[in-house]
């Protein structure tokens, strides 16, 4: 199965971290209700730097693409004005199959 992925560094001040990850966590939901995953992770060694792992099954599936509900759009407006996205924060990855390099 092919997979799409977009990996964004976030950079998010202290007062608004609880508030970026309560809507990440909203919007979490509508994505699993896709079949897509968003993922978070924090560097450790720098505590407002965040990754942001957004998964689908397509291009026209993901996250950085898809038509989505109003309330969506919302939550992912509500992101920007809390965090900082890196540039090239929406590229999209895809999943290359290594088995089939090893049969060929």
């Amino acid at each position: 199965m092919a997979r799409v992925l977009t990996a964004c560094r976030v950079r998010v001040p202290a007062h608004a971290e609880a508030e970026y990850l309560a809507t990440l966590r909203e919007l979490a939901g509508f994505a699993s209700a896709r079949g897509q995953r968003i993922w978070v992770f924090r560097n450790a060694r720098d505590p407002r730097l965040f990754l942001e792992f957004s998964e689908s099954a397509t291009e026209m599936s993901h996250r950085a693409q898809a038509s989505r509900l109003p309330e969506e759009l919302k939550l992912e407006k509500k992101l920007q004005a809390l965090a900082t996205y890196a540039p090239d924060a929406w590229d999209l990855w895809t999943d290359v199959a290594l088995a089939a390099e090893a049969e060929a």
